[in-house]
């Protein structure tokens, strides 16, 4: 398996790579260690991660990424091409060269998992900007002509039974290719949720923080309530945005108009801790990073909803059509400041459910990759 993030961890990874060894077969994943402060060689769960040093890379879609990411591509392709696996499983499109590569040179056949348009993140930064959206256009069209060579695509979202809203697989299909869904559900047993404080409420958002815009929204939409009627916040999480959020907010604490507290990057245990501190998630996205219309599903939804968690999401596209069909939250309109209000109030006590479990997903997947190992 190749990923071009430390897998430190990486649960969408681990999570499938962990289904290969149960099933018999010796795994090892090829991480990115761009900030270079993880172990070189790991084993967890019978996996076991390698991970690549070319440099301290920073995320995002700056000419250094873009370098660093070529550098470790190299890398893993030569590491590869010295001793072929039987499978090259890629993770999202910025491996996909690899997958390519070995199956032209070598006959290694590859599965391609796309849990994400990776195109439309270069775009991020400045969606209108004109060199993003041509670089944005390039990666797309590699992307497709690569993933059509893959024995097996698995993407993370599709029209749901019941629903009209598109996702990932239909966008795919759009394009020509076929895809297997496999949504990005926790495994059961899930724990009894705790009791939450009685005084006052907490928003909280736990993950990855890339887009200023969204937190701006939260923070805007939270000061439309009378200060004695505001969440606090509980904000966790890296990224390229993580600086100005924490910025942003420690100085509309110190106006007086929010409580909050911000930390860093955490672990799978420390999720399951800081969530038993927030009442209601925020899982909100400009639709101007394109992927959240095609169907992205953010996976802090169906984790909250398995901690008793109801979550706030984007409407008139799937992830906010599937948190309404299945009672996981609320979806408000983006950019719509009484909208998103209201739903973090309605949401707060909120009766969570969760209709499946990574068990149907593990299901999923092993009927979509049955015909790649069956000849292995």
């Amino acid at each position: 398996m190749v990923v071009t993030n430390p897998c430190a961890p990486d649960p969408r990874v681990l999570r499938h790579a962990s289904w290969l060894a149960k099933a018999g077969y010796r795994v090892t994943v090829h991480a990115f260690d761009r900030t270079e402060s993880h172990p070189l060689s790991e084993n967890i769960d019978g996996v076991r991660i390698m991970r690549y040093r070319v440099g301290k890379v920073p995320y995002g879609g700056s000419i250094s990424t873009l370098i660093g990411l070529k550098k470790f591509t190299q890398q893993v392709r030569d590491t590869l091409l010295h001793d072929p696996p039987g499978l090259v499983y890629c993770h999202d499109a910025d491996t996909l060269k690899i997958g390519t590569v070995l199956k032209r040179t070598k006959s290694v056949p590859f599965v391609f998992d796309m849990h994400d348009l990776q195109h439309t993140w270069v775009r991020m930064e400045s969606p209108n900007s004109l060199p993003r959206t041509l670089v944005s256009r390039r990666f797309k069209q590699k992307m497709l002509n690569r993933a059509k060579h893959a024995e097996c695509i698995i993407t993370s979202s599709g029209c749901i039974d019941g629903g009209t809203q598109r996702g990932f697989v239909e966008w795919l299909a759009h394009h020509g290719l076929v895809g297997e869904v496999v949504e990005n559900r926790p495994m059961p047993p899930f724990p009894e949720p705790s009791p939450r404080a009685t005084e006052g409420w907490t928003v909280g958002y736990l993950g990855r923080i890339r887009d200023v815009r969204s937190f701006e929204l939260l923070l805007r939409s939270i000061k439309q309530l009378p200060v004695l009627e505001r969440p606090k916040l509980r904000i966790a999480g890296d990224g390229t945005a993580a600086p100005k959020v924490r910025r942003m907010m420690m100085d509309a604490v110190e106006a007086g108009e929010i409580e909050a507290t911000i930390t860093g990057a955490f672990t799978s245990k420390e999720f399951g801790e800081i969530i038993q501190e927030i009442n209601v998630m925020y899982a909100m996205y400009s639709p101007l990073r394109g992927n959240i219309i095609q169907g992205a599903i953010p996976v802090k939804m169906f984790d909250a909803a398995a901690h008793g968690v109801p979550s706030v999401v984007n409407d008139g596209c799937l992830m906010g059509e599937l948190a309404t069909l299945e009672t996981m939250g609320i979806s408000a309109a983006w950019g719509d400041l009484d909208s998103v209000k209201n739903a973090l109030v309605k949401a707060n006590g909120m009766s969570v459910g969760l209709n499946h479990t990574g068990e149907r997903e593990q299901l999923r997947w092993m009927a979509a990759m049955d015909p790649v190992l069956s000849p292995l």
